[in-house]
């Protein structure tokens, strides 16, 4: 079913709300200015079959009906280094002219503050359209693992597949080493699917750094036939389904590693968000970002999303924009510290 949730205060969203501000009120109007451009590509910086592709095609299907002179919109994958590759040329190699619209790891977003030299972008400098969901994240292992629950996996070493070392798969484990004194071992390297395919093999325990929406969009069988044991989950709310699955917030203590979660919690608040180029004319943005809004609730959009189990909860590119502004504001203390977490 689709879920347009909103957020509940806990200690992550009481952080996020003191550090950086309530978001801004947008308009919904509609501009009915020709689009110039006929055909647009939406680069999708992942392989074929995972979630931000499955993201990616139902709004590309229905983007183009709200775009005064309907260009056509069209999806190439562009996979490499987490993200990282189709990132980067979205950002800094591919046409300002209004063509090139493009999905990211959420995870990417901090990346520069933290440093990373293979980060060819700034997050500030990108035309951000929208995100139809946020992303909380889930640790889990396969219903076979006698590893049921956070404690069990302060016991043991758990292996757990990876895509590669920025994407969500691989910071959460570490995150949750360092935070709970679990002992996840990162395996990296996998593709999406090949890493779920890996803990149905046996090769690996588990995967964390999943969110349900990626499970039900991907690998519904794992929820419907109970087939995972889910061990913890981030966000400031349980997920639909989880209400008996530990909060991270919860059963982390201490002020300053919860105020750094706040800042680690901007990627999952954004969901997948959509972006495009640098430089990309002002008026074109404003056309796409507002067609992206109508998109949001055309029925139509609402029935295919429900139909392939995609969670909704539209963020703006306005309200994007501002999370992304604030959090490069943070003070380098507690960078560091999110940083920390992150390795």
């Amino acid at each position: 079913m689709v879920r347009i949730s909103g957020l509940v205060p806990s200690a992550v969203a009481s952080s996020m709300l003191v550090m950086f501000g309530a978001m801004p009120g947008v308009a919904q109007a509609q501009t009915s200015e020709p689009y110039p451009i006929k055909q647009i590509r939406m680069i999708v910086p992942a392989g074929a079959g995972g979630g931000y592709d499955a993201y990616a095609r139902i709004l590309s299907k229905h983007l183009e009906k709200h775009v005064a002179g309907n260009p056509v919109f069209i999806n190439q994958n562009m996979p490499g280094a987490s993200g990282m590759v189709g990132t980067n040329w979205a950002a800094s190699v591919a046409p300002r002219d209004g063509s090139v619209i493009a999905i990211t790891y959420n995870t990417l977003l901090l990346e520069p503050l933290f440093g990373n030299p293979a980060a060819k972008y700034d997050p500030r400098e990108l035309e951000w359209v929208g995100s139809m969901g946020k992303q909380q994240q889930t640790c889990a292992t396969w219903h076979s693992s006698p590893i049921k629950t956070i404690d069990d996996a302060r016991q043991r070493e758990v292996i757990v597949a990876a895509t590669g070392a920025t994407g969500n798969s691989a910071l959460m484990p570490k995150q949750l080493n360092s935070l709970l004194g679990t002992k996840f071992k990162v395996v990296s390297g996998y593709s999406t699917s090949e890493s779920r395919l890996a803990v149905e093999r046996g090769e690996v325990e588990g995967i964390c750094g999943l969110s349900m929406s990626t499970l039900k969009a991907s690998s519904p069988d794992w929820l419907i036939n109970k087939r995972i044991n889910v061990l913890v989950q981030t966000g400031v709310q349980p997920q639909e389904g989880l209400d008996d699955v530990p909060l991270l917030s919860k059963l982390v203590k201490n002020e300053e590693d919860n105020r750094a979660l706040a800042v680690l919690a901007v990627p999952e608040e954004t969901g997948r968000p959509f972006f495009m180029p640098p430089g990309t004319p002002k008026r074109l943005v404003t056309i796409m970002r507002r067609a992206f809004d109508a998109a949001m609730k055309d029925p139509a959009f609402l029935s295919d999303a429900e139909k392939a189990r995609l969670e909704l909860d539209p963020v703006t590119g306005e309200e994007i924009e501002k999370m992304l502004k604030d959090v490069y504001n943070t003070p380098k203390a507690l960078i560091q510290r999110a940083q920390d977490l992150s390795k």
